[in-house]
């Protein structure tokens, strides 16, 4: 319990410190989460890319919860770029929102896993069992029940007999299979490896066997038409150091995870176990490779569980163009 109450304090202050902005005057502000697959947002912050390449500028950075209070502040343009999943950037573009997407950051970093006692050791066990995700309709959600569709299985939203719980923050998903309150997740890492690890879940369906799992890019750089045709020059800084930190990430893997702690505990003055996140990390691939295919077989997947309303339509979402230019100049 003690374990759990140090983590549930730090998820509350990474909440917490996610609505203090700082002063956005003259700045190009950075959103970013507190999570493994985000690496290239917190090595470029911690190792000073971002600023080295928007030199001049004042470089703010915000960090978030979830996918929607980041696609709130990129709406209102307290952010002008940063890192978000796949399926609140998608949700929000159907919904006429401006936004689009510069390149990837992370690809996998999904873990379907279920709590030890829940009765669960398939797929097919799902039925008339719960399951938990951070958001409705968001990327973990999508990609655990289009598998459940596939083989019959349909949620109570559906009238289905599995019991899907949305918005459930990292923090309430480790209290709740403590307490037997639910019985499966479909859980973003480090979490996902942290019940496993810690609370002694099992793995039901590994990464990269999830639907999408190894193409699916889990974090997306993104920014606003408006800002790309007002500052192109910052969003070429903003993508070198990206590209600089992905590198970084993927050539010094040891400093990389110990970054990442320090950040975490910055924040909440906790750390996670070294072997949480070293095995997490072998859950995701860090990388600049944007598959807009599997962009788009996501989002079908979410109409064809009626998340969304319309037959979505992804011309004019997705836009390297930028992002590959640099990548071929160096």
């Amino acid at each position: 319990m003690k374990k759990l109450l140090s983590v549930t304090l730090f998820i509350l202050a990474v909440a917490i410190l996610a609505a203090c902005g700082s002063d956005k005057s003259n700045s190009v502000s950075i959103g970013y989460f507190p999570n493994l697959d985000h690496a290239a947002g917190i090595i470029g912050k911690e190792k000073g890319f971002f600023e080295e390449e928007l030199e001049g500028k004042d470089v703010a950075f915000t960090n978030f919860p979830n996918g929607n209070d980041f696609i709130e502040a990129l709406d209102s343009g307290s952010i002008q770029l940063g890192y978000v999943g796949p399926g609140p950037a998608i949700n929000y573009f159907l919904a006429g929102g401006d936004i689009v997407v510069l390149g990837a950051a992370a690809n996998g970093a999904t873990l379907i896993v279920a709590r030890e006692d829940a009765g669960i050791e398939t797929l097919e066990d799902f039925a008339g069992k719960s399951f938990c995700t951070p958001g409705n309709g968001c990327t973990h959600n999508v990609q655990l029940e289009i598998m459940l569709q596939d083989i019959g299985l349909t949620t109570t939203r559906r009238g289905g007999t599995v019991d899907h719980q949305p918005r459930v923050n990292p923090a309430n998903m480790m209290i709740m299979f403590e307490q037997g309150e639910i019985d499966a997740a479909a859980a973003p890492e480090p979490w996902g490896t942290y019940l496993v690890e810690e609370l002694g879940a099992k793995v039901i369906t590994e990464w990269n066997d999830v639907f999408l799992g190894e193409t699916l890019p889990s974090v997306v750089v993104v920014t606003t038409p408006q800002f790309l045709n007002e500052n192109p020059e910052a969003v070429d800084q903003f993508l070198r150091a990206h590209k600089r930190a992905v590198e970084y990430t993927q050539e010094h893997t040891e400093d990389t995870l110990a970054t990442i702690n320090d950040s975490l505990y910055e924040l909440s003055q906790t750390r996670l176990p070294e072997s949480v996140l070293e095995n997490a990390w072998t859950r995701m691939v860090v990388t600049t490779e944007t598959h807009s295919d599997a962009l788009q077989a996501w989002a079908t997947a979410s109409y064809e569980l009626n998340f969304i309303d319309n037959e979505p339509n992804l011309d004019g979402f997705v836009d390297t163009s930028r992002l590959d230019k640099i990548l071929a100049d160096n």
